[in-house]
């Protein structure tokens, strides 16, 4: 069974016919006429005894019972006659239109939201079928060039997909230097950072281009340095400082922390 929708929490007061109609009554008879409005719209418009206007009025005095009294008859009807006055009930004829406007209101409402749900129900499974996702088939290992697979292996944290940066280094690698250039630089770069969160994808960091970054080991003083000392500096070769001494030839791995000097065979 259906509940019918018929409980309305607030009650619109037109205020220019309530002030009208009230301007003749006492402070005293205006707030009884509001308590019983109140009770009234809480018991959905409903006929209520005199009794209960008394009670919701918390009337403990003759002159309390008068005064409901008179606000019942000039702005109630009575819905059944009664000989004990106490006994007779009452209703507000603007509070049961305006209840059974609301009431149909919301009704039609909520009969054109079934309705249109109904529809979609129906549609869903009478007429759409749901299509079953094809899954992307996950790349398989052969598929890397050997040079790649030297460059991700020579990387010493791996971050990001392996494939996306697949695909970026076979469009970028004529612009990039050697894999194990390559190599140094991106762990070079990252070997600071503690957090794994913010150590690039190697795809971004290939995306940004950022072996172009001049983000590498300085070594000025060392060449100074290592003239002093009787070597020659020839000039920088790929990711090698290139010097002679004594008729043989030396080398100075740019990203080797320790900066050793090894013969360049």
């Amino acid at each position: 069974m259906e509940r019918e929708i018929n409980k309305f929490h607030a009650l619109q007061l037109f205020t220019d016919t309530f002030a009208a109609e009230t301007v003749h009554l006492t402070n005293n008879k205006i707030g009884i006429y509001i308590r019983l409005l109140c009770f009234a719209w809480t018991k959905n418009a409903k006929p209520f005894t005199t009794e209960s206007a008394y009670r919701i009025c918390q009337c403990k005095t003759d002159d309390c019972h008068i005064d409901v009294y008179e606000v019942l008859e000039e702005f109630f009807k009575v819905e059944r006659e009664c000989n004990d006055r106490n006994k007779k009930t009452w209703f507000h004829k603007r509070l049961v239109q305006e209840h059974e406007y609301l009431t149909a209101k919301y009704k039609k409402k909520s009969d054109a939201g079934k309705k249109g749900m109904k529809i979609r129900y129906d549609s869903v499974n009478n007429k759409t079928v749901t299509p079953i996702p094809i899954p992307k088939p996950i790349p398989n290992n052969n598929i890397y060039h050997s040079t790649f697979e030297f460059l991700w292996k020579s990387l010493v944290r791996k971050r990001g997909s392996k494939y996306k940066s697949y695909q970026l280094w076979q469009k970028l690698e004529t612009d990039m230097p050697s894999v194990e250039e390559t190599a140094k630089i991106y762990n070079f770069q990252i070997k600071s950072i503690e957090d794994d969160k913010f150590v690039p994808h190697f795809s971004t960091w290939l995306s940004q281009r950022r072996w172009e970054i001049e983000d590498k080991p300085q070594i000025p003083d060392l060449i100074e340095r290592l003239k002093k000392l009787g070597y020659l500096h020839k000039g920088s070769e790929g990711q090698f400082e290139k010097f002679t001494k004594d008729g043989k030839n030396y080398r100075i791995d740019k990203y080797d922390e320790q900066h050793q000097i090894t013969l360049d065979q």
